[in-house]
């Protein structure tokens, strides 16, 4: 029996898989998205239809189909390209990636969706049944933040980062290609020493965040200063990408990791628990 194979698959039901979701069904093609949390999954469909609701241009949407992790090969038989999201820790991607390769034909594109964990690091001293099939695909925030960034391995098939490249700017992304491996990809290093500085400066008692974010808007004319992004993407995912980048590169600073831990304690994660930098109850 021929597969069909026009569907992306996302494992993971959080805020990164919702929103990829989205963004790879625009052109009518079938989504299927997998956690082992049918809560999360329901979660997941609604925050799509509040994006689809959102859009000033309908576009053609595809099915999203909901699966348990379970049913995951049922996804697998239909798909081309299939996206870890989970959270950010090493030995669960790991396992997930080795249980995809296990479990999906040789030609289905593996990506992980990792914000600091590059693919390399992660198929590290593992054994697969075909490992020249693996990337990273890094998004942000889409819709909002259409920038992708596009990073294999020295074993990814060449044929691989180009399909990937005209896919997604087919479904709205702005893609980008990275092309050595690079822990924090090409804007995270960027970025990492923006927040960085910004932690010591608010860990010193130099400035608020109000004042940090206020000052950084009115040099830069960004929607965001970067306490406020921070918030957005959660301040414990901001710690862990943080404690990673100490682990693998000399001479990072422990004040920022130590003030955000505290914070983190607390359990102010950001725009997602209310509070963090700023309140978001009110």
């Amino acid at each position: 029996m021929t597969r069909i194979s026009n569907a992306v698959t996302l494992l993971g039901a959080g805020t990164q898989g919702s929103r990829l979701a989205y963004m790879w069904s625009r052109l009518g093609r079938p989504v299927y998205i997998v956690d082992k949390n049918s809560n999360q999954l329901s979660q997941a469909s609604s925050s799509i239809e509040k994006l689809r609701r959102k859009e000033s241009s309908p576009s053609e949407h595809g099915p999203i189909i909901e699966l348990i992790a379970a049913d995951l090969d049922k996804a697998l038989r239909e798909s081309w390209l299939v996206i870890e999201c989970v959270p950010e820790n090493l030995d669960r991607k790991r396992s997930i990636i080795k249980q995809l390769d296990s479990q999906a034909d040789p030609d289905i594109i593996i990506a992980s969706n990792s914000s600091s964990y590059s693919i390399t690091e992660v198929c590290d001293g593992l054994e697969f049944n075909a490992d020249d099939r693996f990337v990273n695909l890094h998004s942000f925030w889409p819709p909002e933040t259409r920038v992708l960034e596009i990073m294999g391995t020295d074993k990814t098939r060449p044929e691989i980062i180009p399909r990937l490249m005209n896919e997604s700017r087919e479904h709205g992304f702005q893609p980008f290609h990275v092309r050595k491996s690079s822990t924090g990809y090409i804007f995270n290093r960027i970025w990492a020493a923006i927040k960085r500085e910004t932690l010591m400066v608010l860990e010193e008692g130099i400035a608020t965040p109000e004042e940090v974010d206020q000052m950084y808007k009115a040099v830069l004319h960004t929607p965001k200063g970067p306490c406020e992004q921070m918030d957005v993407a959660g301040l414990d995912v901001i710690l862990a990408i943080e404690e990673h980048y100490a682990e693998v590169r000399s001479g990072i600073p422990d004040g920022p990791r130590k003030y955000l831990r505290e914070i983190v304690g607390r359990g102010d994660l950001g725009v997602k628990t209310g509070a963090g930098f700023f309140d978001y109850n009110e």
